[in-house]
């Protein structure tokens, strides 16, 4: 494993010029439901690699992500950006559950998809995720053989989440789950806050955690700050890092060290389990990835790198 380290996020940057990249709606379907894309593709690139990608945990592809997708298309590489069912465009009820299960079949349909696009390069994505997708992406890199994975802040595993919080508040949201689960059975689902600060009950809880979090929400956004209860258990459960020793791609883990959300142990593990991996680790908080210039110019090395 290889290790780049920065001392200080650089400043936030103007986005490209439209003169740099299109930006057209490339919908699929995932078991019958419609999940909504948009595909960015570099201006004067032929077939240009594509870079598959999808938010993280109870999140919409417009919190942050797009602008992530323009710089990639601006530096020669295609976007694909999809927002799972239940979320934002896409369809699926109730909204706002986050099903590991049902997100993982979503990554599965995307990438056929995308391999059946015309004017790109499809064969061999590279998967990017963050904090839950970053799991997501490095459990399908296992099985999906893509070129490269670029896991950002990833959610490697449930187990290490879980033990962060007070046998208390897990007891809460295994009854909040329970809770749920009986009232989905008639259209009526119970939610829980997805981020709160501490002392707070959400799924989410750190210090800034909330103001991160509706920060990145557009204003001409319908999301609300809640998920299913359901959704934790789903999350709880889930370990990725189970299936690291299978990922045979060059992988690039961007970790937050200050990390108030993801376990930075867990994730500096998870590098560490990887045959091909390049761990980078910025000073920064779980959400302080999407802002300034480094994680970005890290992310554009590794690739320019690897493909």
């Amino acid at each position: 494993m290889s290790a780049w380290r920065s001392r200080a996020p650089t400043s936030v940057a103007d986005r490209p010029s439209r003169f740099d990249f299109s930006k057209v709606d490339a919908d699929f379907e995932s078991d019958g439901r419609r999940c909504a894309g948009w595909l960015y593709r570099p201006s004067g690139v032929s077939t240009p690699r594509v870079v598959v990608m999808a938010p993280g945990f109870a999140a919409e592809r417009t919190f942050g992500l797009p602008a992530i997708a323009e710089r990639l298309a601006e530096a020669g590489y295609a976007a694909f950006l999809f927002d799972y069912r239940h979320f934002g465009d896409s369809e699926g009820t109730p909204r706002q559950l986050v099903s590991v299960d049902r997100q993982l079949a979503d990554w599965r349909a995307a990438l056929a998809h995308v391999r059946r696009l015309d004017g790109v390069d499809g064969r061999r994505p590279v998967l990017w995720g963050a904090s839950l997708a970053g799991g997501h992406v490095l459990r399908l890199a296992a099985e999906e053989r893509p070129a490269a994975v670029v896991a950002v802040t990833p959610m490697v595993d449930g187990h290490a989440l879980a033990r962060t919080r007070s046998l208390r508040t897990l007891l809460r949201g295994g009854v909040a789950a329970v809770r749920d689960r009986l009232g989905g059975l008639v259209g009526r689902p119970y939610t829980v806050p997805v981020a709160g600060d501490p002392g707070e009950f959400a799924a989410l809880v750190g210090p800034g955690v909330e103001s991160a979090v509706l920060a990145m929400v557009p204003d001409e956004s319908d999301w609300r700050n809640e998920v299913p209860a359901r959704s934790l258990l789903s999350v709880l459960r889930y370990r990725p890092v189970r299936h690291l020793d299978d990922v045979s791609c060059p992988t690039l883990v961007l970790a937050a060290g200050d990390d108030e959300v993801v376990p930075p142990p867990s994730v500096e593990r998870a590098a560490d389990a990887l045959p091909e991996a390049t761990y980078v680790r910025l000073p920064v908080g779980h959400f302080g990835v999407y802002e300034g210039r480094a994680a970005l110019d890290y992310q554009r090395a590794f690739l320019d790198a690897t493909l």
